[in-house]
């Protein structure tokens, strides 16, 4: 039999394997699923199929570059349906036509697959939907390190029973050390695993129910990388209803949103002038603020504020006080650079709020321009921007007349992942 087994890399004359590909086997029946509707992979799920939601979750791992799906023959319209409108990352490949068994079907999307040389296979099943990055991530890694097979696998963490000859008793416990159950991916050097597949093929080996199993075969060891316990495959009728019971309320966790508030404080000394800027307004006054810039103490404690709302770092990171560019800069520009650095990540500014800390001048009078003038730099409606003022009792260096404070919060709403609202997701 040593014979038959597969050589490992392809002809150093033909074309070099690049990328990472993920074929997904979708040619089954699913029969365990019960009723009379399509195999399960084309079940709805929360108001997309179980297919849609394998592709979507492959679209969120990092370092995928192709896509090619096993279908059944009959399966073609289920298929195009499933993935109608669906605009991944990757390239998604046409898919391949299974057969009569799992083994025959990997195999015959192995073959295909093989047009376009890719280094790495990772063998998905199309019932796994709740695929993580990090499992992806781990067994990327590890074939980058040269390992030629990676299964991800848990521990088993039931007590393990093995009944009798009848199926009605218990006939011994078994020791689960060292046990593990096996989930896909499970991940490959392409070219061994479709030389391990057409050698069991060749050799009449028919019954191997997973490609660790076929890797194993042929003589390759297999690593183990972590699974995890959220990436379960839909293989009942009740299956399918927990999962979907459970998408639905994680998109309507999502649907809230990612509310996320900071604050922040600033202080600036006073120096020779006739005039303050505060808020993104000229006040006069006997004394000016010093600062590289126009020292707007309300709008530089605003824009940190925002900035931290995403944890991405602060004025003096952005604007070092240093720089000749800054040098006088009206700070509207920097509370806009906040606002857009929100934005670029799918994010609103819901509301801003400032408390400006002096003895003088009186915020009073000017506190409804500044409201406004904060609000037009900011993008806001006037009724998402607070500005309230306060002395310190004449304690300090504010109650001094050395110099003025002001401290802001800033709410935003950033887009929400499943994976953020899952406690199970790694």
């Amino acid at each position: 039999m040593a014979a038959d087994r597969p050589t490992v890399p392809p002809s150093q004359d033909g074309p070099q394997p690049e990328g990472n590909a993920f074929l997904v086997v979708a040619a089954g029946r699913g029969s365990r699923v019960g009723g009379d509707g399509a195999p399960k992979q084309y079940r709805p799920l929360a108001g997309r199929t179980v297919l849609r939601r394998t592709l979507e979750a492959i679209d969120r791992c990092p370092g995928i570059d192709r896509v090619m799906v096993v279908i059944h023959p009959d399966d073609e319209a289920l298929y195009h349906d499933a993935i109608a409108g669906l605009s991944p990352s990757y390239a998604l490949l046409p898919p391949a036509h299974g057969g009569e068994t799992r083994q025959r079907s990997v195999l015959l999307g192995l073959r295909a697959l093989s047009a376009t040389a890719p280094r790495h296979v990772l063998v998905h099943d199309a019932a796994r939907p709740f695929l993580t990055p990090a499992i992806v991530a781990a067994a990327l890694e590890t074939l980058g390190q040269g390992q030629r097979a990676v299964l991800a696998a848990l521990p088993v963490s039931d007590t393990l029973k093995k009944a009798d000859e009848t199926g009605a008793n218990v006939a011994t416990t078994v020791d689960r050390a060292g046990l593990y159950g096996a989930q896909t991916p499970q991940s490959f050097d392409f070219a061994s695993i479709l030389s391990a597949h057409e050698a069991a093929a060749a050799s009449g080996v028919a019954d191997l129910t997973d490609d660790a199993s076929v890797a194993q075969w042929a003589g390759l060891t297999v690593a183990l990388v972590p699974g995890d316990p959220a990436n379960i495959k839909i293989t009942t009728g009740e299956d399918l209803m927990q999962a979907d019971e459970r998408l639905r309320m994680l998109e309507a966790l999502a649907s809230l949103g990612d509310i996320r508030t900071a604050t922040a404080y600033d202080v600036h000394a006073f120096e020779p002038g006739d005039h303050v800027m505060l808020g993104g307004i000229r006040i006069d006054h006997d004394h000016a603020l010093k600062g590289h810039s126009d020292a707007d103490v309300v709008l530089h404690a605003l824009t940190d504020a925002v900035l931290a709302t995403i944890c991405d770092g602060d004025i003096g990171h952005h604007f070092p006080p240093g720089e000749a560019e800054w040098h006088k800069a009206t700070s509207d520009r920097f509370l806009r650079f906040a606002v857009e650095r929100v934005a670029e990540r799918g994010g609103r500014l819901r509301h801003l709020d400032a408390t400006i800390v002096c003895e003088h001048p009186k915020i009073g009078p000017h506190r409804e321009t500044m409201r406004a003038s904060i609000a037009r730099i900011a993008g806001l409606p006037l009724d998402r921007v607070s500005v309230k003022a306060t002395t310190s009792e004449k304690l300090g260096f504010t109650g001094r007349g050395e110099g003025i404070a002001a401290l802001a919060t800033a709410t935003v709403a950033l887009p929400l992942s499943l994976e953020d609202t899952d406690p199970e997701a790694s």
